[in-house]
């Protein structure tokens, strides 16, 4: 079982997908929003993967037995969460999955599947984005199902991609999560391998970057590889001819920020209230951060404790995340200077 957080995330997870679906594994793709809960997101899709189970003759008896319980989880479960909506065209099997309790049904349910994909000489991986969604209880449901079919030796894994404080989550839900799954993070690249992220496809064109200009991208981008994508296309663009220079690098840098600004960046920003703005404005302020919760208070000339709601709401939406007690971080790279532009002058300051 693994567990991404950080920059890339939904890349990599939609690679690992397509490498184990190459491999012969059956998959489930899903992303885990803020409205919708587990067993919605999870029924449909269990669904598809066990019906396709069900067309191979040695996995088909326990396939259909994995469809009778998702049967018997979602109507058992239809009431505490309406917004479950799957059809299963097979009748629950009395006493698999249907006892309405979420942590017990959710493990009689990934066990009925993991049984049905190791009958069929296979293995089923669920991919879930933006895990750090999932409310705890929920999550702590997932976390003990999995935890029985890795006991049960059943060919069933989760890779989950998340946030930064998908880490805490994770440890809040369940104490021992942390020693059942891998957590690599997934940050900002080297210099050399920023440098290679560039160069290696010019080269691939016939064109190349002055060690200048390949300097000037990696200091805007802080090696982060969507932003040295897109710096990387905008240079090219900017550029009449090889070799690509440090001026075409400025020149690509307001075509840039516009469109990360238009795109990346508003789509964050416009879900956010006028309060929430101005914590990460004041955040902003102090620069890219790591801040203390009093540094950021005293930019705002707020006591701490007042600004503990604002700060919960903008961690639930995913903008902020603490490394520490007491610290706050932005979860989105660059977001700082961001706040700076779209938030220029002090009226923000209550």
């Amino acid at each position: 079982m693994v567990g991404l957080r950080g920059v890339g995330k939904t890349v990599l997870l939609d690679r690992m997908r397509d490498d184990a679906e190459a491999a012969g594994i059956h998959t489930v793709r899903l992303e885990a929003p803020e409205s919708r809960s587990l067993p919605a997101l999870l029924a449909p899709q269990l669904r598809q993967a066990l019906l396709r189970l069900s067309k191979q003759e040695r996995a088909k008896a326990l396939a259909e037995r994995g469809l009778r319980a998702l049967a018997g989880f979602a109507k058992a479960l239809k009431v505490k969460y309406d917004d479950i909506e799957v059809g299963v065209d097979f009748e629950p099997e009395p006493g698999l999955a249907d006892n309405g309790d979420l942590e017990h049904d959710l493990q009689a349910l990934i066990e009925a599947a993991g049984e049905a994909a190791k009958s069929g000489d296979t293995a089923l991986a669920i991919f879930i984005d933006e895990l750090q969604y999932v409310e705890e209880e929920q999550l702590a449901a997932l976390i003990t199902a999995l935890h029985r079919a890795a006991q049960r030796q059943l060919p069933i894994v989760l890779v989950g991609a998340g946030l930064p404080q998908l880490r805490g989550r994770m440890g809040r839900a369940k104490s021992y999560a942390e020693r059942l799954f891998d957590l690599p993070e997934i940050g900002p690249l080297d210099e050399e391998a920023a440098r290679i992220a560039l160069a290696k496809p010019a080269e691939a064109e016939g064109a190349e970057f002055e060690p200048s200009a390949l300097e000037a991208v990696l200091e805007k981008t802080r090696g982060y590889p969507y932003f040295l994508q897109e710096w990387g296309k905008h240079s090219w663009d900017a550029a009449d001819e090889s070799p690509i220079t440090a001026t075409d690098v400025e020149l690509a840098s307001t075509t840039t920020i516009a469109a990360l600004d238009e795109s990346f960046f508003r789509v964050r920003f416009d879900r956010l209230t006028p309060a929430e703005k101005r914590y990460l404005r004041a955040m902003a302020e102090l620069g890219p951060g790591p801040h203390r919760s009093g540094d950021i208070a005293r930019v705002l000339a707020r006591q701490v404790t007042s600004l503990g709601p604002t700060r919960s709401q903008l961690i639930s939406k995913g903008m902020i995340w603490s490394p520490s007690h007491g610290d706050t971080a932005f979860t989105v790279p660059l977001f700082d200077k961001f706040m700076r532009r779209i938030m220029p002058v002090d009226d923000w300051r209550e």
